[in-house]
Formats: structure tokens, C-alpha cells, sequence
């Protein structure tokens, strides 16, 4: 069972291909922000949103766990024998409510760490000898693919996030790293059936829906 994370980090436009469709510039170091445990739900719970806020995206993610305390550690290899397992994810987005926020100059916290807004699929065992830099992963809605990511793509690599992150925050046992989405962002509707893939040794598959 997953500890109870402290904190969720976020990683935003680790792709440039994603923050290119949003209009955002690639950037020279992580965008880092924050969602809180009350955020978090598994995939058996479904999605749910206010649909009178507007439209709700979807962000298929690699998602790391940690597995010990993590701060000030620069070295690489130091900093990745923290990670104790991955996942998917999905990092779910308001984005009308995000575009209003942004446009003012607010912080993205209404469209970006309400309640719910981070589902996660079921652990699976860090194995270090899996290169975590080539790694695929897909999202599909309704049958449909439209998110296809591969980590070689990633601005920043994992261990490049990893050392960069605990400098800012003191990583906790259980705490959560969502680490960027790919291309292909889209609107969520009730009744989608969503599945998510992640080559990760062996193929492991979820799915959800949209209540």
C-alpha cells in the first residue's frame, strides 16, 4: 500500500512539444509546483470535476515514489536510489480556470491541485537496472490514443529532477514526483474510459472512467 505522500510535485513543461501546443516557452530550468495529499485519488475512484468551471484536461505522467528522505544530495546516482517505485498518473488540469489565472498573473492552484486532480495507478517496484531515460508510456480516451511519451524526450532527465527538486524541498518517504506530460493534452468528458500504458520491463496497463 502507498504511504500517504507529505507533498505531490509537479513538474511543468518537461516537454517541449507540450509546451509548445500551450503557447508556453521551453524553459531553462524545472517548473516545479505543488499539489496537496487531498488532490490525490486512484484510478478505482474515477474522475470527477465541477464541469461549471469549464473544461478539465488530462496529463498522462511518469510518477515517481520516494522510498527515503531526500535533501541538499547533488550526486545523481544518490539521488535515483531514492526512488522506490513509479507509476502513471494523470495531472488534471481546469484549464479554463488556469488560462484566467495565468492571464491575471495568479498562481494555477484552482485549476491545478483541487480536489482530485491527482489520479494515480497502482505502484510498481523501482528496479534500477531499468534504464528510467527510455522509458514509453501512452494514454488513450475512449480507444483512442492521444498521448504518446518516451522519458528520452524529457528537457530535464530524471536524475537531473531529482537533484534539482531537493534543493527546494526536503523530500519525505512517500512523497510523489509527477514528471512532466508529453503532447496531446485534451478535454475530459462523463463517461470516457481512459487507459494508460507504461512499458516499464513489463507492460502494465490501467484504466479508468469519468464520472
Amino acid at each position: 500500500m502507498m504511504q500517504s505522500p507529505s507533498k505531490i510535485i509537479c513538474v511543468g513543461r518537461n516537454y517541449a512539444d507540450h509546451a509548445k501546443e500551450l503557447g508556453n516557452a521551453v524553459p531553462d530550468s524545472p517548473v516545479l509546483f505543488l499539489k496537496p495529499p487531498s488532490s490525490l485519488r486512484t484510478l478505482q475512484d474515477g474522475i470527477v470535476w465541477n464541469t461549471d468551471l469549464g473544461e478539465c484536461h488530462f496529463e498522462c505522467e511518469l510518477c515517481l515514489q520516494i522510498a527515503k528522505p531526500l535533501s541538499q544530495v547533488t550526486d545523481k546516482d544518490e539521488a535515483l536510489s531514492a526512488i522506490g517505485a513509479v507509476t502513471l498518473g494523470l495531472d488534471l488540469t481546469l484549464r479554463d480556470v488556469q488560462n484566467t489565472l495565468k492571464n491575471k498573473g495568479q498562481p494555477w492552484e484552482r485549476a491545478k491541485a483541487f480536489d482530485g486532480s491527482c489520479v494515480l495507478a497502482e505502484w510498481v517496484d523501482y528496479d534500477p537496472v531499468i534504464d528510467l531515460d527510455h522509458l514509453t508510456f501512452r494514454f488513450a480516451q475512449n480507444g483512442v490514443v492521444k498521448q504518446q511519451g518516451n522519458t528520452q524526450d524529457m528537457i530535464f532527465d530524471i536524475a537531473t529532477l531529482l537533484v534539482d527538486i531537493n534543493q527546494v524541498f526536503r523530500l519525505e518517504v512517500g512523497d510523489v514526483i509527477m514528471t512532466g506530460t508529453p503532447a496531446g493534452v485534451g478535454a475530459l468528458y462523463v463517461k470516457d474510459q481512459l487507459e494508460m500504458t507504461l512499458n516499464y520491463g513489463d507492460v502494465h496497463q490501467w484504466t479508468t472512467f469519468c464520472r
